[in-house]
């Protein structure tokens, strides 16, 4: 069996090490380690492989927490202790800088960190009916592959929600449908949880009468999707509480449903919000724009410290709902929200938003690139960009430095998915 000692950490958690003159991506292997290794997928320029042994191991490695770590795709990294998947994701922002736009910051923010397990309060639940592993199978897709996981427990969901996960498996297994429903989406807020029934056919009498039982019982709200996600609605209980998240540094709380985006982490959301708002530096008298705003996580914020927001998504109902959580917290009269594809936009439509003084980013993993070509000389001075995606961050910070006259002031990392190598990031431009 071919051994290497591993050089470093890839974007996606694994053990990079070379062998022969050929990259070879080692899951399960931690920088300085010297592993024995299988093979299961071999290129020209490099290869993938698992580790079979670790000869000597590094002084990061830790016992992983769930049973079926190394099985389940969910987490990556429960084999590295916390400060070292902070340390890794911190060099794969900056690796992604450094390497795709020659840039490196100005200032290495410190890491926001929060809770290391039962942080995660969204998650998509698959569900497969496969009988000769006993019946339905409800969790996340094994590592690798299509299949879903035979989980009976998850230490990255709320305590409850990994709690229910077995009677998920008992409900479903006893349902008309049971190979008719193919997902869970599930939503955890501070006082109320929501699953939503992903269904392809409709609920029998008798499905709901085991559906609302079991709803009863553990004290969550059901909600069915016969079709895309504007058919979500509410089944069981009638008048259950609505899903909100706080902001408490900011005495805000935000409303949505559970098909709506919410951050997965709820304690390091707040850190994040803390964090962007120290950067940005709203002042009284000032016109910010907030890009890719969604329901409002960092307009209302923003607009609680004096300023004047101006909200865009690209999503009507996200704006409806951000307006709503604008009127619930008494800051209607200082935002305006529009509706707008900032995928496509140009100098002239960015202009029709008016004056901005700062401006604040927030876009899906696909960046910003238009709005970042379409910057002209009325541009903000100053621009807070959190991404979740450390590639197209380094891209569009290429274009703001290179070519619109911006500086990389500084950056860091936000550990939002602890024991996954998700990046998510903030960084300060200013002109």
């Amino acid at each position: 069996m071919p051994e290497a000692t591993i050089e470093s950490l890839d974007h996606e958690g694994r053990g990079v090490a070379h062998v022969a003159g050929k990259a070879v991506f080692i899951d399960g292997a931690l920088p300085g380690e010297r592993v024995a290794f299988s093979v299961f997928r071999s290129r020209r320029s490099y290869e993938l492989a698992t580790a079979e042994r670790i000869l000597e191991p590094s002084s990061l490695r830790v016992a992983p927490h769930c049973p079926h770590f190394g099985i389940c795709g969910g987490c990556s990294m429960q084999h590295l202790d916390l400060a070292g998947q902070a340390a890794a994701k911190q060099r794969v922002l900056e690796d992604a800088l450094w390497h795709l736009a020659r840039l490196r910051p100005g200032v290495i923010h410190p890491a926001v960190l929060g809770p290391a397990w039962g942080y995660r309060a969204r998650a998509r639940l698959s569900v497969r009916l496969v009988p000769k592993k006993g019946g339905v199978l409800v969790g996340f897709h094994e590592r690798r592959s299509s299949y879903v996981a035979e989980m009976t427990t998850c230490a990255v969901l709320p305590p409850h929600m990994s709690a229910l996960l077995p009677s998920l498996r008992h409900l479903i297994g006893g349902l008309s449908l049971r190979d008719r429903l193919p997902q869970i989406e599930v939503a955890v807020a501070e006082s109320a949880t929501a699953l939503v029934l992903r269904i392809l056919q409709p609920l029998t009498a008798d499905d709901q009468t085991a559906v609302r039982a079991f709803a009863d019982r553990h004290a969550v709200a059901i909600w069915l999707q016969p079709g895309g996600p504007d058919t979500a609605v509410p089944f069981h209980p009638a008048g259950a509480a609505e899903l909100a998240y706080g902001l408490p540094d900011f005495g805000l709380v935000l409303h949505f449903r559970p098909n709506e985006f919410t951050q997965v982490n709820q304690a390091v959301n707040r850190m994040l919000v803390r964090r962007a708002l120290d950067l940005l530096d709203p002042r009284p008298g000032e016109r910010i724009g907030d890009l890719f705003c969604g329901l409002g996580n960092f307009t209302l914020p923003i607009a609680s410290r004096g300023a004047r927001v101006v909200g865009v998504e690209g999503s009507a109902a996200l704006v409806d709902r951000a307006r709503r959580n604008a009127a619930l917290n008494g800051l209607a009269e200082a935002l305006e929200f529009r509706v707008a594809n900032l995928f496509e936009t140009t100098e002239a439509r960015l202009a029709e938003f008016g004056r901005l003084d700062k401006l604040l980013i927030d876009p899906p993993r696909e960046g910003a690139i238009a709005l970042i070509r379409a910057l002209g000389a009325a541009a903000p001075w100053r621009i807070v960009y959190v991404s979740c995606s450390a590639a197209t961050l380094a891209r569009d910070s290429a274009v703001l430095v290179h070519e619109k006259g911006y500086r990389l002031v500084g950056a860091g990392i936000a550990n939002m998915f602890p024991q996954t190598s998700h990046v998510e990031s903030v960084a300060l431009f200013e002109r």
